[in-house]
C-alpha cells in the first residue's frame, strides 16, 4: 500500500506536509501502546476506557499528557514517547 496523506498543522503551517502512512501492525500482541491525553476536557474519559480495554487484553499501555492542547507536545515528551512505545493513540475530546 503506497498512500500519501496530507496533514495540516493548525499551529501555523504555511505549506501542507506530505507523508506516507506507516504500515499498521497486524496485532498489538507484544507491543506497547501509548495513549496521549492532549489536555482537552474529558479526553481522559475516553483514554481511561481504552486503557481498560487494552490492558484487559494483556496489552501493555503507557499514558502521557501534554501540558496544554494549545501547543504541540514538547520535544522531550515526543522523544520519550518515541522511545517507549510501538504505536500511539491520541485522545481528543470536548
Amino acid at each position: 500500500m503506497n498512500e500519501t496523506t496530507i496533514m495540516l498543522d493548525p499551529t501555523s503551517e504555511q505549506e501542507p506536509s506530505q507523508r506516507q502512512l506507516l504500515p499498521r501492525p497486524e496485532s498489538l500482541d507484544g507491543l506497547t501502546v501509548g495513549l496521549l491525553d492532549i489536555s482537552k476536557p474529558r479526553g481522559d474519559v475516553f483514554l481511561d476506557q481504552l486503557d481498560a480495554l487494552l490492558s484487559g487484553k494483556g496489552i501493555t499501555v503507557k499514558r502521557y499528557m501534554k501540558p496544554t492542547f494549545a501547543r504541540v507536545a514538547p520535544v522531550d515528551l515526543q522523544q520519550q514517547i518515541a522511545n517507549e512505545v510501538d504505536v500511539m493513540v491520541e485522545g481528543l475530546a470536548d
